[in-house]
């Protein structure tokens, strides 16, 4: 399906390229809008060249298995060994599931895994204040 938006999407005729463009957005916005936060027409609402973008990107890399092979990033996430990381991830985002991150974080000797409740793929004020904590934790400390 994502290699036939990306050639829906590369179609000549511009009315084809807004169809699948449009297309795609309703269904994000579809998922979007059942969010706690998610709000009607986020992505629809956006400009028509805009709308173009967001879609051409995602059907690019997402067509490309974004240029990694199956596996490939849980199969080398040991290579991370000895650097920290967070994922912070909402509980509720059902465009991006979150089995991909706990699984990465358990790949991932030195990654810790906070879930956000009251969040999906759209964030929420503990979303942003989760992942601004783990920012600060991870930036140089500041001189006085």
């Amino acid at each position: 399906m994502l290699a036939a938006y990306s050639r829906l999407l590369s179609d000549p005729d511009q009315r084809v390229r807004e169809k699948a463009a449009q297309d795609w957005v309703t269904w994000e916005d579809a998922v979007i809008s059942q969010e706690a936060n998610g709000k009607p027409n986020a992505y629809s609402d956006r400009p028509g060249d805009a709308v173009m973008a967001l879609v051409r990107i995602c059907a690019h890399y997402f067509s490309n298995g974004a240029w990694l092979e199956e596996g490939e990033l849980l199969r080398n996430a040991g290579r991370l060994a000895g650097i920290p990381g967070a994922l912070v991830h909402g509980r509720l985002d059902m465009g991006g599931p979150l089995q991909t991150a706990w699984e990465l974080t358990r790949a991932w000797p030195d990654a810790e895994l906070h879930v956000v409740g009251d969040s999906g793929h759209t964030g929420s004020e503990t979303f942003r204040k989760v992942l601004q904590e783990a920012i600060e934790r991870f930036s140089p400390a500041k001189e006085g």
